[in-house]
């Protein structure tokens, strides 16, 4: 086994960022691939103009790319914030202003899979009170996204990037996980396991792969120590996606790592032509 065999995908939110967000659809597909992914690009807008959502949208048809996941409103994405769902006042007012327009949108592209980020904690807010908001704010979520046929994505992120994030390991998430799936009937939530975060926690990665695989919903992919592309840290990415497939996961792997000093195009060299196009 090895890269071939996988499915990536790229973040248009993280990759190709030289370029006008417009432009990043077209510039994936020239360098081969043909699936992507996105934050949420409004990040002062839960509920943008149609005009900006159409252009998204025909920037996305016209270069030929799906748009195989998208997350829903989390505020400044890289930056200090980490989400809003559990944030009381006006960032979870903006998610739930958020939940219909991002499921519309990825239901317009074929989009099966909306990533939902936790908020930070607060100060002065018992964890307590912000949990169980989410939790509110989550089964929402669920069902928008169980309309459109689609999954709800909850991730773990990295305690030393993300102090005052409440889901910085494995099990922290999945327990949202099965939360969110018992209180909606729905069963749709699942597990977004990125390979970067829960390296940087710290965490025993083929245990979880071992753990969870089956509960996973999608699969994202940073080298460690950087965030850099494939090869430039010291993660084993691709004995780690091999035993993800041999533990029977085959959705798509997003690539959601720094390009470095040079353009897009030339973070990509690890991964050979024939492997970028979805098969």
């Amino acid at each position: 086994m090895g890269f071939a065999d996988q499915r990536f995908n790229v973040n248009l939110s993280i990759l190709f960022t030289e370029l006008p967000l417009l432009e990043r659809p077209a510039a994936a597909a020239a360098a081969g691939f043909t699936a992507v992914e996105l934050w949420w690009p409004w990040v002062g807008s839960p509920a943008p103009e149609r005009s900006e959502l159409d252009a998204l949208r025909k920037a996305i048809e016209n270069a030929g790319v799906r748009l195989t996941g998208l997350n829903f409103y989390a505020g400044q994405l890289p930056g200090p914030d980490r989400g809003a769902l559990s944030i009381p006042g006006e960032e979870s007012e903006r998610f739930r202003a958020n939940i219909d327009v991002a499921a519309d949108f990825a239901e317009s592209l074929g989009c099966k899979a909306l990533n939902a980020l936790y908020g930070n904690r607060v100060e002065g807010v018992a964890p307590a009170e912000q949990d169980a908001l989410a939790l509110e704010n989550l089964v929402l979520a669920a069902r928008a996204a169980s309309r459109i046929g689609a999954i709800l994505l909850i991730e773990a992120l990295n305690k030393p990037e993300s102090p005052l994030y409440p889901l910085v390991s494995a099990p922290a998430a999945m327990g949202i996980v099965d939360t969110v799936n018992q209180a909606s009937g729905l069963g749709n939530a699942r597990f977004l396991m990125d390979l970067y975060h829960l390296s940087m926690n710290g965490e025993d990665l083929p245990s979880v792969i071992e753990q969870y695989a089956s509960q996973t919903g999608h699969v994202q992919i940073a080298d460690n120590p950087g965030r850099g592309a494939p090869g430039t840290g010291a993660l084993p990415l691709q004995n780690l996606l091999d035993q993800l497939r041999k533990a029977g996961y085959e959705g798509w792997v997003g690539l959601e790592y720094k390009p470095g000093d040079g353009p897009s195009t030339e973070a990509f060299g690890w991964l050979p032509q024939e492997a970028r196009a979805a098969h």
